[in-house]
C-alpha cells in the first residue's frame, strides 16, 4: 500500500460540500503511509459532530475496501475556520412576503392588560382615516378581541374562489379589513389548543385570506414572548414592531423583554417605538389635572434607555374603554382630545416607518416613501 493507493481509495468518498469526491474537492490535505499504517488530514465542510463522524467512517471503509483491508488508519478531520464562523452566525427566521401587502407592523406587549389591542384598533382606524389601505390580523388566538372592538362579533368571513384557489374574505369595518379566530369560535367557547395547532390556525388566517392590496397589515400579538410570536416572524417578514406598555414597573419589565426578543439576532425585527398607554388620568370635572396612577413617564424613560423612539402617551380615559366595549374605536370621536392624541400616535408610527424603510434594508418590495401631514402623498416601489 502506498500514497497513490490511498488517494485512489479516497476518490470513492463524497465531499461534505457535495462538490464531487474528497480528492476532486481538494479536501485531502495530508497523507502519510508507513507500511500498513495511514495518517491523513481531511477537510469537513459541515461542523456538526454527526457529519464529521460519518466522513471518518466513510474514509475507513473506502481505504479498507479499495487500498488495504487490514490498514491501520488515523483520520484527523479539520473544519475550516470560515466554516466555523459561518455556523456561529445566527440564522434569521424570516417568512415569505404576502402578495400585495406593503408593510407589516406587529403590535406587541410583554404584559397583558396594558391596552395593546385598543392601541392596535385605534392605530388601524387612524391609518384608514389617513387614506391608507389597512388590514388587521387578530393573532391573540386565546383571547381574540378585535371582533368586539370593531362591532363585528356576529360577522362570518365568506369564502372566495381566487384563480381556482379557495380563500377567506376578511370582514371589513370602519374601512379596515380584519380576520380573527374569534369569527370561528363561539362567544362562550374557549380556544384550548397546543402551540403547533394555534400556530397553524394563525398561519391559515394570514396566508389563506384574500387581503388584496394593503399599505399596512397590523398584527395584534398576544402578550408575552412565545411560540405565536415566533410563528409570525417565520410566516411573514415583519417590517417593524410597536411595543405597548403602561408606566408601571411590572409592565415595563415585560416590555423590556419584548423589545429584547425582537432585537435578537435570529429575529432582528426593527422596533418602531414604544407607546405609553394609561399614562395618566384626568377626571372630567378637573380637566387640567393629571394623576399618574401607574407612575410617570415610565415607558418614555424605557424608550430613551433602550434607544428606541417614543411614539406618544395615551391617557387613561373612560371614553376609550366605553368606545372599545361598544365596538367604535375612540379615534372616531371627532374633535376630542383623546382622538387627537391617538391620531398623533399613528402619525408618529408612520414617521418612524418611513425612517425605517429609508435607513434599513426593506423586508418588502414596496415601501412608503413620502407623507404630507396626515395623508399619504405617494406610495411607490
Amino acid at each position: 500500500m502506498n500514497k497513490t493507493d490511498v488517494m485512489q481509495a479516497l476518490e470513492h468518498v463524497q465531499a461534505t460540500n457535495d462538490h464531487g469526491n474528497l480528492v476532486a474537492a481538494g479536501h485531502v490535505k495530508n497523507v502519510q503511509v508507513f507500511g500498513d499504517e495511514v495518517m491523513l488530514d481531511v477537510y469537513c465542510m459541515n461542523p456538526t459532530l454527526q457529519a464529521k463522524k460519518k466522513l471518518e467512517v466513510d474514509i475507513l471503509k473506502a481505504i479498507h475496501t479499495h487500498a488495504y483491508e487490514k490498514a491501520k488508519i488515523k483520520v484527523n478531520v479539520i473544519v475550516p475556520e470560515e466554516v466555523k464562523q459561518q455556523a456561529q452566525k445566527p440564522q434569521q427566521i424570516k417568512g415569505e412576503a404576502l402578495p400585495g401587502v406593503k408593510n407589516i407592523i406587529a403590535v406587541a406587549s410583554g404584559k397583558g392588560g396594558v391596552g395593546k389591542s385598543t392601541i392596535t384598533a385605534n392605530l388601524a382606524v387612524s391609518l384608514a382615516q389617513m387614506g391608507f389601505k389597512v388590514g388587521v390580523v387578530d393573532a391573540d388566538i386565546y383571547g381574540p378581541s378585535m371582533p368586539l372592538m370593531f362591532d363585528v362579533t356576529t360577522a362570518k368571513p365568506r369564502g372566495l374562489n381566487i384563480d381556482g384557489v379557495s380563500k377567506m374574505e376578511p370582514v371589513e369595518s370602519y374601512g379596515v379589513k380584519m380576520l380573527s379566530i374569534g369569527f370561528f369560535a363561539g362567544a362562550n367557547q374557549a380556544v384550548v389548543w397546543r402551540g403547533p395547532m394555534a400556530s397553524k390556525a394563525l398561519n391559515q388566517i394570514v396566508r389563506d385570506a384574500h387581503w388584496g392590496e394593503l399599505d399596512f397589515m397590523l398584527i395584534d400579538l398576544p402578550p408575552g414572548t412565545g411560540d405565536i410570536h415566533l410563528s409570525i416572524v417565520q410566516s411573514v417578514p415583519i417590517t417593524g414592531v410597536v411595543i405597548v406598555s403602561t408606566p408601571q414597573a411590572v409592565a415595563l419589565a415585560d416590555a423590556r423583554k419584548g423589545v429584547g426578543m425582537f432585537k435578537m439576532d435570529s429575529i432582528n425585527v426593527p422596533v418602531l417605538g414604544i407607546v405609553e398607554n394609561m399614562a395618566y388620568f384626568t377626571p372630567e370635572e378637573l380637566p387640567n389635572n393629571k394623576y399618574y396612577i401607574f407612575g410617570k413617564e415610565g415607558a418614555q424613560n424605557l424608550a430613551n434607555e433602550l434607544q428606541v423612539p417614543f411614539l406618544g402617551e395615551i391617557p387613561l380615559v373612560q371614553s376609550v374603554r366605553e368606545a372599545g366595549d361598544v365596538g367604535r374605536p375612540a379615534v372616531l370621536q371627532e374633535n376630542t382630545d383623546i382622538a387627537q392624541q391617538l391620531k398623533e400616535m399613528a402619525k408618529n408610527v408612520v414617521t418612524e416607518l418611513v425612517k425605517r424603510n429609508d435607513e434599513l434594508p426593506p423586508t418588502e418590495v414596496v415601501r412608503i416613501t413620502t407623507m404630507a401631514g396626515c395623508s399619504p402623498k405617494k406610495v411607490e416601489a
